[in-house]
């Protein structure tokens, strides 16, 4: 079902859409050695959402078999889930031709992926929960 939501001006919740065509180019003025990563589940084949590692977090995801990105925002290791007990667990990492992104094909460990809530305070499955409408509009999926 699509619904508009409420809250106008809200980044993660409302319906303006404000999208960040600068994050690359801040990840790079910002001297950021990673690569984006795009976190998928394994079974379903639903992208959840899509990040960033260096060379600490692939190494730590490989040894831990489970998603640890680089936060480009927090300048840290972030183990996904470490505090909300939705970890994704690593069933493969795949490398594109070029070699400048990667696939972490995962399974959730808790009821979703993304840092955000419904309204009923229930975790959302992905980060893909809304829909561009138009121009300027965004629409709720979930």
């Amino acid at each position: 079902m699509i619904t508009p939501m409420s809250k106008p001006n809200d980044l993660e919740e409302g319906t303006a859409q404000r999208l960040d065509f600068d994050k690359i180019g801040s990840i790079g003025r910002s001297g950021h050695q990673v690569l984006p990563v795009v976190l998928q589940e394994a079974d379903s084949g639903d992208v959840l959402f899509v990040g960033y590692a260096n060379e600490t977090a692939l190494r730590m995801t490989l040894e831990l078999r489970s998603a640890v990105l680089y936060s480009t925002s927090r300048q840290e290791i972030w183990h996904k889930g470490a505090t909300s007990g939705d970890t994704l667990s690593l069933i493969d990492v795949r490398v594109n031709c070029e070699q400048n992104s990667l696939l972490y094909r995962v399974r959730r460990d808790g009821q979703g992926a993304c840092h955000t809530l419904k309204e009923d305070g229930s975790t959302r499955s992905g980060c893909y929960y809304r829909i561009v409408a138009s121009e300027n509009e965004l629409l709720f999926v979930e």
